[in-house]
Protein backbone atom coordinates (compact mmCIF):
# COMPACT_ATOMS: atom_id res chain seq x y z
CA UNK A 1 0.00 0.00 0.00
CA UNK A 2 0.81 3.60 -0.67
CA UNK A 3 -0.08 6.81 0.88
CA UNK A 4 -1.37 9.90 -0.94
CA UNK A 5 0.23 13.41 -0.06
CA UNK A 6 -1.99 16.57 1.46
CA UNK A 7 -1.02 19.21 -1.16
CA UNK A 8 -4.05 21.70 -0.22
CA UNK A 9 -5.85 22.75 2.86
CA UNK A 10 -9.76 21.75 3.13
CA UNK A 11 -10.60 23.97 0.03
CA UNK A 12 -13.96 22.10 -0.60
CA UNK A 13 -17.49 20.86 1.08
CA UNK A 14 -17.75 18.28 -1.56
CA UNK A 15 -14.97 18.33 -3.92
CA UNK A 16 -15.53 16.20 -7.69
CA UNK A 17 -14.11 16.54 -10.93
CA UNK A 18 -10.40 16.98 -11.19
CA UNK A 19 -9.50 18.00 -14.75
CA UNK A 20 -6.00 18.81 -15.74
CA UNK A 21 -6.18 21.49 -17.91
CA UNK A 22 -2.81 21.35 -19.96
CA UNK A 23 -2.93 24.12 -21.87
CA UNK A 24 -2.53 26.55 -18.37
CA UNK A 25 -1.12 23.51 -16.41
CA UNK A 26 -3.32 23.72 -13.97
CA UNK A 27 -6.11 21.59 -11.93
CA UNK A 28 -9.30 22.23 -12.08
CA UNK A 29 -11.73 20.76 -9.83
CA UNK A 30 -15.78 21.82 -8.44
CA UNK A 31 -16.74 22.18 -5.50
CA UNK A 32 -19.88 20.21 -6.39
CA UNK A 33 -23.13 21.38 -4.09
CA UNK A 34 -21.44 24.73 -3.23
CA UNK A 35 -21.76 26.00 -7.15
CA UNK A 36 -17.73 26.73 -7.68
CA UNK A 37 -14.96 25.54 -9.81
CA UNK A 38 -11.72 25.75 -7.83
CA UNK A 39 -8.66 26.50 -9.64
CA UNK A 40 -4.88 24.85 -7.94
CA UNK A 41 -1.88 26.59 -10.21
CA UNK A 42 1.67 25.53 -9.44
CA UNK A 43 1.95 26.45 -6.32
CA UNK A 44 -1.50 24.59 -4.88
CA UNK A 45 -3.24 27.87 -3.95
CA UNK A 46 -7.04 27.54 -4.47
CA UNK A 47 -8.37 29.93 -5.96
CA UNK A 48 -12.17 29.68 -6.36
CA UNK A 49 -14.73 30.60 -9.27
CA UNK A 50 -18.52 30.95 -8.21
CA UNK A 51 -20.75 29.94 -10.49
CA UNK A 52 -23.53 29.22 -8.01
CA UNK A 53 -26.00 26.26 -7.52
CA UNK A 54 -24.02 23.07 -8.53
CA UNK A 55 -20.87 22.78 -10.70
CA UNK A 56 -20.70 19.12 -11.72
CA UNK A 57 -18.52 18.66 -14.75
CA UNK A 58 -15.86 20.90 -16.37
CA UNK A 59 -13.84 20.02 -19.44
CA UNK A 60 -11.77 22.37 -22.10
CA UNK A 61 -13.30 22.63 -25.44
CA UNK A 62 -12.04 22.48 -28.65
CA UNK A 63 -12.99 25.80 -29.73
CA UNK A 64 -11.84 27.21 -26.38
CA UNK A 65 -12.90 28.24 -22.85
CA UNK A 66 -14.53 25.06 -21.53
CA UNK A 67 -17.91 23.92 -20.60
CA UNK A 68 -19.45 23.27 -17.27
CA UNK A 69 -22.26 20.87 -16.43
CA UNK A 70 -24.26 22.70 -13.52
CA UNK A 71 -27.61 21.63 -11.84
CA UNK A 72 -30.17 21.48 -14.34
CA UNK A 73 -28.14 22.23 -17.92
CA UNK A 74 -24.69 23.47 -19.49
CA UNK A 75 -22.62 26.61 -19.05
CA UNK A 76 -19.86 27.69 -21.22
CA UNK A 77 -16.54 29.60 -19.41
CA UNK A 78 -13.44 31.09 -20.92
CA UNK A 79 -9.95 30.58 -20.34
CA UNK A 80 -10.34 32.79 -16.83
CA UNK A 81 -13.38 30.52 -15.82
CA UNK A 82 -15.50 33.38 -16.24
CA UNK A 83 -19.33 32.68 -17.17
CA UNK A 84 -20.18 33.33 -21.24
CA UNK A 85 -23.60 33.34 -22.96
CA UNK A 86 -26.79 31.81 -20.98
CA UNK A 87 -27.27 28.36 -19.32
CA UNK A 88 -28.36 25.64 -21.92
CA UNK A 89 -30.85 24.24 -20.16
CA UNK A 90 -31.68 20.71 -20.40
CA UNK A 91 -33.24 19.43 -17.59
CA UNK A 92 -36.63 20.02 -16.22
CA UNK A 93 -37.00 18.14 -13.15
CA UNK A 94 -35.87 20.28 -9.75
CA UNK A 95 -34.99 16.60 -8.40
CA UNK A 96 -33.08 16.01 -10.15
CA UNK A 97 -29.31 17.24 -11.03
CA UNK A 98 -25.96 16.84 -13.02
CA UNK A 99 -23.43 15.17 -11.43
CA UNK A 100 -20.30 13.18 -13.11
CA UNK A 101 -18.69 12.76 -16.67
CA UNK A 102 -16.74 13.18 -19.34
CA UNK A 103 -15.54 13.32 -22.88
CA UNK A 104 -15.10 10.47 -25.61
CA UNK A 105 -12.51 10.17 -27.88
CA UNK A 106 -14.91 11.97 -31.02
CA UNK A 107 -15.39 15.42 -28.29
CA UNK A 108 -18.91 14.10 -27.23
CA UNK A 109 -19.94 15.01 -23.93
CA UNK A 110 -21.74 12.80 -21.46
CA UNK A 111 -23.21 14.13 -18.15
CA UNK A 112 -24.85 11.56 -15.62
CA UNK A 113 -27.42 12.63 -13.35
CA UNK A 114 -28.76 11.26 -9.71
CA UNK A 115 -31.96 11.78 -8.09
CA UNK A 116 -31.31 14.32 -5.02
CA UNK A 117 -32.41 11.98 -2.61
CA UNK A 118 -30.38 9.33 -4.42
CA UNK A 119 -33.97 7.11 -5.37
CA UNK A 120 -32.85 3.78 -7.17
CA UNK A 121 -32.57 4.57 -10.72
CA UNK A 122 -33.89 7.96 -11.56
CA UNK A 123 -30.65 8.47 -13.03
CA UNK A 124 -29.16 8.98 -16.65
CA UNK A 125 -26.15 9.26 -18.45
CA UNK A 126 -27.11 11.77 -21.25
CA UNK A 127 -24.78 12.41 -24.48
CA UNK A 128 -24.30 15.66 -25.35
CA UNK A 129 -23.36 16.07 -29.20
CA UNK A 130 -21.87 18.61 -31.14
CA UNK A 131 -24.07 19.70 -33.32
CA UNK A 132 -26.47 20.21 -30.24
CA UNK A 133 -28.08 16.54 -30.05
CA UNK A 134 -29.28 15.10 -26.72
CA UNK A 135 -30.06 11.47 -25.95
CA UNK A 136 -29.75 9.15 -23.50
CA UNK A 137 -26.28 6.91 -23.50
CA UNK A 138 -27.39 4.90 -20.55
CA UNK A 139 -30.54 4.86 -18.46
CA UNK A 140 -32.23 3.60 -14.37
CA UNK A 141 -28.82 4.39 -13.08
CA UNK A 142 -28.51 5.72 -9.35
CA UNK A 143 -25.46 7.46 -8.98
CA UNK A 144 -23.72 8.03 -12.32
CA UNK A 145 -20.19 8.51 -11.72
CA UNK A 146 -16.30 7.63 -13.06
CA UNK A 147 -16.25 7.47 -16.81
CA UNK A 148 -13.48 6.55 -19.16
CA UNK A 149 -12.56 5.19 -22.45
CA UNK A 150 -10.13 3.00 -23.88
CA UNK A 151 -7.14 3.75 -25.76
CA UNK A 152 -8.82 2.22 -29.16
CA UNK A 153 -12.31 4.15 -28.17
CA UNK A 154 -14.55 0.63 -28.69
CA UNK A 155 -14.63 -0.02 -24.19
CA UNK A 156 -15.95 2.63 -21.94
CA UNK A 157 -15.81 1.74 -18.55
CA UNK A 158 -18.50 3.15 -16.03
CA UNK A 159 -19.48 3.60 -12.04
CA UNK A 160 -22.66 3.55 -11.26
CA UNK A 161 -21.93 3.85 -7.51
CA UNK A 162 -24.55 1.76 -5.55
CA UNK A 163 -23.99 -0.89 -7.96
CA UNK A 164 -20.74 -1.64 -6.07
CA UNK A 165 -19.18 -3.00 -9.17
CA UNK A 166 -16.92 -1.03 -12.24
CA UNK A 167 -18.62 -1.74 -15.47
CA UNK A 168 -17.32 -2.01 -19.12
CA UNK A 169 -19.58 -1.50 -22.10
CA UNK A 170 -18.97 -1.96 -25.64
CA UNK A 171 -18.92 1.13 -27.30
CA UNK A 172 -19.94 2.30 -30.86
CA UNK A 173 -17.31 5.29 -31.48
CA UNK A 174 -19.22 6.43 -34.74
CA UNK A 175 -22.72 6.66 -32.98
CA UNK A 176 -21.80 7.08 -28.87
CA UNK A 177 -23.78 4.26 -28.14
CA UNK A 178 -23.06 2.07 -24.96
CA UNK A 179 -23.74 -1.92 -26.06
CA UNK A 180 -23.37 -4.88 -24.02
CA UNK A 181 -22.47 -4.70 -20.39
CA UNK A 182 -19.90 -7.09 -18.52
CA UNK A 183 -18.05 -6.31 -14.94
CA UNK A 184 -14.32 -5.81 -14.74
CA UNK A 185 -14.54 -5.80 -10.83
CA UNK A 186 -17.14 -6.42 -8.37
CA UNK A 187 -16.04 -4.35 -5.16
CA UNK A 188 -15.98 -6.59 -1.48
CA UNK A 189 -17.85 -5.73 1.15
CA UNK A 190 -16.00 -3.12 3.38
CA UNK A 191 -14.02 -1.41 0.58
CA UNK A 192 -16.21 1.31 -0.25
CA UNK A 193 -17.91 2.09 -3.25
CA UNK A 194 -16.99 3.12 -6.63
CA UNK A 195 -16.67 6.79 -7.34
CA UNK A 196 -14.48 9.11 -9.93
CA UNK A 197 -12.32 7.28 -11.90
CA UNK A 198 -8.94 7.73 -14.08
CA UNK A 199 -7.05 5.68 -16.70
CA UNK A 200 -3.49 5.37 -17.04
CA UNK A 201 -1.52 4.79 -20.43
CA UNK A 202 -1.36 1.49 -19.93
CA UNK A 203 -4.88 0.72 -19.61
CA UNK A 204 -4.90 1.04 -15.98
CA UNK A 205 -8.28 1.73 -14.09
CA UNK A 206 -7.56 4.00 -10.76
CA UNK A 207 -11.19 3.87 -8.96
CA UNK A 208 -11.71 6.40 -6.17
CA UNK A 209 -13.85 4.37 -2.85
CA UNK A 210 -16.75 6.26 -1.20
CA UNK A 211 -16.42 5.23 2.02
CA UNK A 212 -13.06 3.35 1.32
CA UNK A 213 -10.57 5.77 2.32
CA UNK A 214 -8.44 4.92 -0.70
CA UNK A 215 -8.02 4.74 -4.40
CA UNK A 216 -7.30 1.51 -6.00
CA UNK A 217 -5.94 0.67 -9.42
CA UNK A 218 -6.93 -2.40 -11.01
CA UNK A 219 -6.05 -3.73 -14.58
CA UNK A 220 -8.80 -4.48 -17.27
CA UNK A 221 -8.88 -8.00 -16.13
CA UNK A 222 -9.94 -6.81 -12.65
CA UNK A 223 -6.74 -7.20 -10.80
CA UNK A 224 -5.77 -5.26 -8.45
CA UNK A 225 -2.12 -3.87 -8.89
CA UNK A 226 -2.37 -0.89 -6.73
CA UNK A 227 -3.28 0.44 -3.35
CA UNK A 228 -3.66 4.44 -2.35
CA UNK A 229 -4.34 4.93 1.17
CA UNK A 230 -5.93 8.63 1.82
CA UNK A 231 -6.52 10.28 5.87
CA UNK A 232 -10.84 10.54 5.09
CA UNK A 233 -13.46 8.04 4.01
CA UNK A 234 -14.94 9.65 1.70
CA UNK A 235 -12.92 9.66 -1.47
CA UNK A 236 -14.33 11.28 -4.59
CA UNK A 237 -12.75 11.02 -7.93
CA UNK A 238 -8.55 10.99 -9.15
CA UNK A 239 -7.32 12.55 -12.34
CA UNK A 240 -3.55 12.64 -13.76
CA UNK A 241 -1.86 15.60 -14.45
CA UNK A 242 1.61 17.78 -13.55
CA UNK A 243 4.06 18.64 -16.00
CA UNK A 244 4.39 14.68 -17.37
CA UNK A 245 0.51 13.32 -16.69
CA UNK A 246 2.16 10.92 -13.53
CA UNK A 247 0.65 12.69 -11.08
CA UNK A 248 -2.81 11.46 -9.62
CA UNK A 249 -4.48 14.28 -8.16
CA UNK A 250 -7.12 13.03 -5.89
CA UNK A 251 -10.73 14.87 -4.48
CA UNK A 252 -12.11 14.35 -1.14
CA UNK A 253 -15.48 15.14 0.36
CA UNK A 254 -16.70 16.05 3.52
CA UNK A 255 -20.15 15.39 3.01
CA UNK A 256 -22.29 12.69 4.01
CA UNK A 257 -19.96 11.90 7.33
CA UNK A 258 -22.16 11.36 10.89
CA UNK A 259 -23.31 14.42 12.92
CA UNK A 260 -20.09 14.98 15.27
CA UNK A 261 -16.88 13.38 13.03
CA UNK A 262 -14.25 15.20 12.63
CA UNK A 263 -12.10 14.08 9.57
CA UNK A 264 -9.77 17.67 9.06
CA UNK A 265 -8.40 16.75 6.12
CA UNK A 266 -11.62 15.51 3.96
CA UNK A 267 -12.32 18.78 1.64
CA UNK A 268 -8.50 18.88 0.36
CA UNK A 269 -6.89 17.38 -2.63
CA UNK A 270 -4.76 14.91 -2.17
CA UNK A 271 -1.21 13.88 -5.11
CA UNK A 272 0.36 10.73 -5.50
CA UNK A 273 3.49 9.89 -7.83
CA UNK A 274 2.06 7.02 -9.61
CA UNK A 275 4.94 6.25 -11.46
CA UNK A 276 2.52 5.86 -14.81
CA UNK A 277 1.38 8.84 -17.21
CA UNK A 278 -2.70 9.08 -17.36
CA UNK A 279 -3.85 8.76 -20.98
CA UNK A 280 -5.20 12.14 -22.18
CA UNK A 281 -8.59 13.55 -21.13
CA UNK A 282 -10.55 14.04 -24.36
CA UNK A 283 -11.92 17.81 -24.80
CA UNK A 284 -15.21 18.46 -25.46
CA UNK A 285 -17.03 19.37 -29.20
CA UNK A 286 -19.91 20.56 -27.35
Amino acid sequence: MSRATRVTDACTFHGEGPYWDEERQRLLLVDMLAGAVVELGPDHEPVRHEVGGVAAVIRRRLEGGFVLAVEHGLQRLDDDLRPVGEERRVLDDPDIRMNEGGCDPQGRLYVGTMAYDVAEGAGTLWRFDADGGVEAALTGVTISNGLQWSADGATAFYNDTPTARVSRYAFDVATGRFGERSTVVDLEDGAGSPDGMAIDEEGGLWIALWGGSAVRRYDQDGALTQVVELPCANVTSCTFGGPDRSTLYITTSRDGRPPGEVEPEAGSVFAFDAGVRGAVQHRSAV
